[in-house]
């Protein structure tokens, strides 16, 4: 018996499935991907097999040539029934993984409008016992609150008691670093006073060498006179 037989019969076998399955409300996407696979896979390995039988039959022909014409067209005949085959087992493919395809997509917007569903729900469910006017108060109250804590915080962090003017400090200061250097001139006597005495003239022994180079040059002088 062949697989196409096969599968007719499986189909024609399944019928009071079937018809129990419609009285249950159809078959499930998920089956339903499954056959149409299965049958994608037997579709698939047919073609496999008249794929083989082309080719025999093709070099079939060639063997017997004109040598026996009539053998030779018998081969060609049945290639030609086979390609036919091939043909029609083609276009059921294309037509089988465009249900399946069409099927998945439909599966999937199924499954995603489930989920979407029961994550609405579920939202539903949290947001019951929410009520928004006791949200804005509650938000009120936390902002209120982190109000306070902020004064708190400047309050216990600012320095106690101090109520100083600062410029007042910085005039106190200076004061301070004049008085540190009038002392520290006082402790060095103040500054070096201009002597009033004069300075005294050269002593006797510093004259006299003077007044005899004087006298020497006087001497040097009347002798050139002479001499001239």
């Amino acid at each position: 018996m062949s697989k196409i037989s096969k599968l007719f019969k499986g189909s024609s076998g399944s019928s009071s499935s079937s018809k129990s399955h419609r009285s249950r409300g159809g078959p499930s996407a998920q089956e339903a991907i499954h056959r149409l696979r299965e049958t994608e896979e037997m579709l698939t390995k047919k073609q496999e097999y008249l794929e083989k039988r082309i080719e025999q039959e093709l070099m079939l022909a060639k063997k017997h040539g004109t040598k026996n014409k009539r053998a030779a067209l018998q081969a060609l005949k049945r290639k030609k029934r086979l390609e036919q085959q091939l043909t029609q087992i083609d276009g059921t493919l294309s037509t089988i993984e465009f249900q399946r395809e069409a099927l998945e997509n439909s599966h999937t917007n199924t499954e995603v409008l489930k989920n979407m569903g029961f994550a609405a729900k579920a939202m539903k469910h949290v947001h019951e016992n929410m009520d928004v006017d006791k949200i804005d108060d509650l938000m009120h109250d936390i902002t209120e609150q982190q109000d306070v804590a902020q004064e708190i915080s400047e309050a216990i962090s600012r320095p106690f008691g101090e109520t100083f003017d600062e410029d007042e400090l910085l005039a106190e200061l200076e004061e301070l670093e004049q008085e540190g250097l009038e002392e520290s001139m006082k402790n060095m006597g103040g500054l070096p006073t201009v002597p009033s005495t004069k300075l005294p003239s050269a002593r006797p022994s510093q004259r006299a060498t003077t007044k005899k180079r004087v006298e020497d040059d006087d001497d040097m002088r009347m002798l050139a006179s002479w001499a001239t």
